[in-house]
């Protein structure tokens, strides 16, 4: 009889429970999007875009859902990403080779697709990274519908990508989105953060300290030029983490406490409302011409094309040069099939458009149609290859 050990029980508890939370949050995401693009082509659409446009302060409120209430979301990936590089899936070398390598060619191909489509125009060039990246709530919100017709161990292949993934695009929006940086404001943004890794070094445990500090990080960062929401992977990287290998929901960790505490607020609020605020595309004026435009084409294509060309062909030659093993119990069909749910790239995909077109309506509109165009046929397409390799597992 295979009995498993308590740390490998609590190794799959915790992984349930998030990947439960990251499918429930990644439904709630469709739901708003959905919303969203039915609000901006009802009579209503005028009061909903002119909400967004009202300021409270010094943003609108568009801003503070984008600057403000994302930075929580991106202080969440900051957590996630430092508690899986030392504590978690990507602790070992032999652990982060194959979604590594599967993340490097998932945001390497589709960026090559828009950049062919767009070398011509230096202006919509600019957006060469919005099909790079996936959006793991959607992606894991479809794999909740097909339940145990997906292996485990893909479901967490694909949560490991995602994660590297992220990382790739807070450097891609902290490298190549900022514009009119503030030598001071960023002088004493890194004041700042000095003494947050000061208290980390110091053994300080206590969070309250560290989101003090961290509120006003965010403010001298936005200060700085560069893009507020960075200010939330940067202090998520001085929170301490307590390694407790093979204990994820250690409650004694300050950086597992606040990831435990932030998750639910991130899953079921600021992602929906981000959505909500974002998926709005008004259809009125559109022509077919539109859906050809560069932009669109080469976000859609770089999604939908770049994603699964990327992902699957670098996990295949990966496996092949004998660097990695295939995720247990996953065939290749199925392996192509989360390939092609890499190209969701809602929420980073719409993130990093609204940054490179800041200013330009009409190009915001066509990366708009140009996500949802691809994100929802590498959804069905993805859907429909899992649900048919499904069927043809149990038939053999």
């Amino acid at each position: 009889m295979d009995v498993q050990s308590p740390i490998r029980v609590r190794r799959l508890s915790a992984l349930r429970t998030m990947l439960h939370s990251e499918a429930s949050g990644g439904l709630l995401l469709m739901a708003s999007a959905a919303l969203a693009l039915a609000v901006a082509n009802s009579p209503w659409a005028d009061g909903y875009f002119a909400t967004l446009r009202i300021y409270l302060g010094p943003l609108s409120v568009l801003h503070w859902i984008n600057d403000g209430l994302m930075a929580a979301f991106f202080l969440l990936v900051g957590l996630e990403i430092k508690r899986e590089l030392l504590d978690g899936r990507l602790r070992t070398w032999p652990d982060r080779i194959l979604p590594g390598v599967a993340a490097l060619g998932g945001m390497a191909g589709p960026a090559v697709v828009y950049a062919t489509i767009n070398w011509h125009s230096p202006e919509t060039l600019r957006g060469w990274a919005i099909p790079a990246a996936t959006d793991i709530a959607f992606a894991l919100g479809v794999l909740a519908l097909l339940g145990s017709r997906v292996p485990v161990s893909l479901k967490i292949f694909l949560t490991a990508l995602a994660i590297i993934d992220d990382l790739g695009a807070v450097l891609i929006i902290a490298a190549f989105y900022t514009t009119d940086l503030s030598l001071p404001m960023l002088g004493a943004a890194g004041a700042v953060l000095a003494v947050l890794f000061g208290m980390n070094k110091a053994g300080v445990s206590r969070l309250t300290p560290y989101l003090a500090l961290g509120a006003v990080l965010w403010f001298l960062v936005l200060k700085s030029g560069i893009h507020a929401t960075v200010a939330g992977v940067l202090l998520a990287l001085t929170i301490p983490l307590r390694l407790s290998i093979g204990k994820p929901d250690d409650p004694t960790s300050p950086l597992h406490k606040l990831e435990h505490a932030i998750h639910p607020w991130s899953a079921y609020l600021v992602l929906p409302i981000f959505g909500f605020a974002n998926a709005g595309v008004s259809f009125a004026g559109m022509t077919p011409h539109m859906l050809l435009d560069p932009v669109t084409l080469g976000v859609a294509l770089g999604l939908f094309m770049g994603k699964q060309i990327g992902v699957f062909g670098f996990v295949v030659m990966t496996i092949r040069l004998g660097l990695a093993q295939r995720p247990s119990q996953a065939t290749w069909t199925q392996i192509y099939g989360v390939s092609l749910l890499c190209g969701i790239g809602f929420t980073m995909s719409l993130f990093i458009g609204l940054l490179a077109f800041a200013g330009a309506p009409e190009l915001e509109a066509e990366t708009k149609i140009g996500v949802l165009l691809g994100s929802l046929s590498c959804m069905i397409l993805g859907a429909g290859v899992l649900l048919s390799s499904a069927r043809s597992d149990r038939t053999v």
